[in-house]
């Protein structure tokens, strides 16, 4: 995303910043480098034994290591009321793969497909390269970030084949309760498409709704389902992901879908075999504590970061964050002396304060900011104290009567 790169290298230079204090990074969503991140010590033994076995040092095959792909049909499996087989899922070298996939499998001419604003850039980059048409439905920011079900209606037609859903939600921190999920489904099979359902962060949800799976509704809506290890693991680095189909009925099968998938992956990048062949074994062996662990900080950063955020005063926040490890807030430019707009907001923090942050623009919402708080809890305080004094340095005087 160009406003990111120009922020990155903005962030270490100009009159206020400082070589002694560290770049505080909450433009993007890498916990790992952070020590109370850390993924499970059962998940790097995984990935040591099978690298180690000799056993995982040939090519794959295009859908992926067969054990691999049984895994995670399990792992589907235990919260949906159908099972998921080994020949519903496909490996892909992490999630940003899968999006590469579905946009090139639905690359039909003429075809449209229904994306979320704001939200994730590459699913716009990707659908133009493939030449696959988009358009933006809303995400509400005063109804909890949900779904403008009255806007998907309105946009797609007979050329419309799927719909994207970000849940746990990347880049608003919401997770969609069980009706809202119902009422998506409803639409999407009166418009005859199906849903992509990006879960990347599938259970990284500690407020009030528990995360469900889209696919619980594959009965009323084909769904197909990308997730991976990166987050829920803190593992981004080790780049695998799956593709799933969700769908009970098999409409995705019977129109050749996971085929296409499957004979795409085979003319593109590879997951690393070995990373594959540790897979059910980090899946059977990361213990429950880890999980509870990992979400005990991120409810704890969650709440650091609203909390600051609400003490800054042109900068409002709609919507407490439940999920994900991010949160969306709106600049109030009024209340701040020569910042032009959110790119400038951020280019300007950057170079002041060693502060990284991502700017709406880049996510479809110009004037408004995505924060991150998956790092380190005394570096996320520090930050957003930087912000505050930013925000302080710019403000306009206030008008005394």
């Amino acid at each position: 995303m160009d406003v990111m790169k120009k922020t990155l290298r903005t962030a270490t230079k100009g009159p206020f910043s400082t070589s002694a204090r560290p770049v505080a990074p909450l433009g993007h969503g890498d916990p790992s480098a952070f020590a109370c991140f850390r993924t499970a010590p059962a998940a790097e033994d995984a990935i040591a034994a099978a690298a180690l076995s000799g056993k995982h040092n040939c090519y794959s095959r295009a859908a992926g290591v067969e054990e691999a792909r049984s895994a995670v049909a399990a792992h589907l499996s235990r919260e949906l009321p159908y099972e998921v087989t080994a020949g519903d899922v496909v490996i892909t070298a992490g999630c940003n793969h899968a999006i590469e996939i579905m946009m090139a499998v639905l690359a039909a001419p003429g075809a449209n497909v229904l994306l979320p604003r704001p939200g994730y850039p590459l699913y716009e980059s990707r659908a133009a390269l493939c030449g696959l048409e988009f358009r933006h439905f809303d995400l509400l920011p005063d109804k909890a970030w949900e779904v403008d079900l009255d806007g998907v209606e309105a946009l797609a037609d007979e050329n419309t084949v799927a719909m994207v859903i970000v849940n746990p939600n990347n880049p608003c921190g919401c997770v969609y309760s069980y009706h809202h999920l119902a009422k998506i489904a409803e639409t999407a099979r009166k418009l005859g498409i199906l849903v992509i359902s990006d879960e990347v962060y599938d259970h990284c949800a500690f407020g009030s709704k528990p995360f469900v799976p889209m696919g619980v509704f594959g009965e009323i809506a084909p769904v197909v389902t990308m997730g991976g290890i990166s987050k829920r693991w803190m593992v981004p680095g080790w780049r695998l992901g799956w593709i799933a189909a969700t769908d009970p009925n098999g409409v995705l099968r019977e129109k050749k879908v996971i085929q296409s998938v499957i004979d795409y992956r085979a003319i593109s990048v590879d997951p690393v075999t070995f990373v594959q062949g540790a897979l059910p074994q980090i899946i059977a062996n990361t213990d429950k504590a880890f999980f509870e662990n990992a979400m005990d900080v991120m409810r704890k950063t969650a709440e650091i970061c609203y909390q600051k955020l609400m003490d800054i005063e042109c900068i409002t926040c709609p919507h407490k964050p439940e999920g994900s490890m991010f949160v969306m807030v709106k600049l109030d430019l009024s209340s701040l002396d020569g910042i032009h707009d959110d790119v400038d907001f951020c280019s300007k923090v950057a170079r002041e304060e060693s502060m990284v942050i991502c700017p709406g623009s880049g996510l479809g919402m110009k004037d408004w900011l995505r924060i991150t708080f998956a790092v380190d809890p005394s570096l996320l305080q520090d930050g957003l104290e930087r912000v505050k004094t930013f925000c302080k340095r710019h403000g306009k005087p206030k008008e005394v009567n």
